[in-house]
């Protein structure tokens, strides 16, 4: 049997646990060597595969690979870009054919977000539009929580995780002083659309935590969060306030708006907490303090989920297993089958319906107030932050693994990005 060359490769905001779908990926064409040969990644994602910058993993030892499911952060390197349209850049996809012809490759997967979700279905499409065999698979991986179909997305249990821990504990430090000092925290995390990580810091209201959560799903009224967070240090004295990056005002705008965009087109955010901690002060005239989680909540692989570890890596050996199969154009998923105790089961979606799709908190998630979450809402986080899974440790820090990323020989002529 005539063997079949592989790639691999990361995209978008990296997260705690995207290298346990490497490792599932890795791992699973290893045991099918019998059809599978070589696994390719592509060193910061897509761009390797157009610049034929490639990585060789049969040349990483097996506990080599075994030590990325316990690694933060993207082992091959990672990057915003997203592939137009073929009528409008035939040359970038006329390329891609190149680089995996003189390859060997015949199966894709791609391990991202929304847009990793509309890049992996144009390269499906390279079999019927310009003839290339080519089996593409989307591997789901974003913090946001937003892709659909799918439960739960890779990446979101460990981030919801660090967000209700670090809301937790910065509020029991914020109860201790306020008394004389601090009345009001301020934690700006992720989550441009979406709500789902700001959902997270609701958790602590079942320890007798006073909290306030701003979602991008709910338009920013001003006068009624103040009247909130008022209430709330009359009672308690403090009380800690959790604002997604995209919470916005009426006409739309950012709080955190920074006028400028990624390679996709969004706008760049960060900036959200100091805006309302200082709208706080102006109204109430307490002493806050803000904090942005920022890279850290995404890349806190010590505290990460162990639900989420687990189906990180079970969604990238599915995806090896669909595309021996003969499956194309398909992302394997989370399907719910209990909330307790908690039980699911791998499914499949076609990349037709999650490309550029994006899911919202539903209404009933977020409490009547607009400002928590309600009972349901719990029943669906509890479960995916649920376990440790823990790195081993040396000298006091985590013992991470870096590969050495062997660079395999280029056949081609140098392309150069436009």
């Amino acid at each position: 049997m005539v063997k079949t060359n592989a790639f691999y490769a990361q995209s978008g905001g990296v997260t705690a646990v995207i290298n346990a779908s490497a490792c599932g990926v890795i791992q699973t064409a290893r045991a099918h060597k019998d059809r599978i040969g070589k696994v390719f990644a592509g060193r910061n994602g897509i761009i390797g595969a157009l610049t034929e910058d490639l990585i060789d993993t049969g040349k990483e030892s097996a506990a080599a690979i075994e030590g990325l499911r316990f690694t933060p952060s993207g082992a091959f390197g990672s990057c915003r870009y997203k592939l137009k349209s073929l009528e409008a850049n035939p040359r970038e996809y006329q390329r891609l054919i190149d680089v995996f012809k003189a390859h060997g490759i015949g199966y894709f997967f791609y391990n991202g977000g929304g847009d990793s979700a509309d890049t992996c279905f144009k390269m499906s499409q390279l079999s019927q539009t310009l003839g290339y065999p080519l089996q593409a698979i989307h591997l789901p991986k974003t913090v946001d929580n937003d892709l659909p179909i799918t439960d739960c997305c890779p990446g979101f249990g460990s981030v919801a995780k660090y967000v209700a821990v670090s809301t937790l504990e910065a509020s029991f430090d914020v109860r201790s002083m306020c008394k004389t000092s601090t009345k009001v925290f301020v934690l700006e995390v992720m989550g441009r659309h979406a709500g789902w990580i700001a959902a997270a810091g609701g958790l602590v209201e079942d320890h007798g935590i006073p909290v306030v959560i701003l979602f991008p799903e709910i338009v920013f009224d001003q006068a009624k969060f103040i009247a909130r967070v008022d209430t709330l240090v009359k009672q308690h004295g403090y009380c800690s306030v959790v604002v997604s990056e995209g919470c916005h005002h009426a006409d739309g705008t950012f709080l955190a708006e920074q006028g400028t965009r990624d390679a996709f087109g969004h706008a760049q955010l960060g900036g959200a907490a100091p805006v309302v901690a200082g709208i706080v002060k102006d109204a109430l005239g307490v002493k806050f303090h803000w904090a942005v989680a920022d890279y850290l909540q995404r890349a806190a692989r010590h505290i990460a989920s162990k639900t989420d570890v687990k189906q990180a890596y079970e969604l990238g050996k599915r995806g090896v297993e669909l595309a021996l199969k003969g499956h194309n154009a398909v992302m394997p998923t989370i399907e719910r089958t209990s909330d307790t105790p908690y039980k699911y089961r791998i499914g499949m979606a076609p990349l037709a319906k999650v490309a550029n799709v994006e899911k919202f908190m539903p209404r009933d998630f977020i409490s009547a107030d607009g400002f928590g979450i309600t009972h349901r809402c719990k029943l669906y986080l509890r479960p995916l932050i649920e376990g440790e899974d823990p790195p081993r440790y040396r000298g006091g820090l985590p013992l991470y693994t870096t590969l050495k990323n062997f660079a395999v020989a280029k056949k081609l002529p140098a392309f150069e990005m436009k």
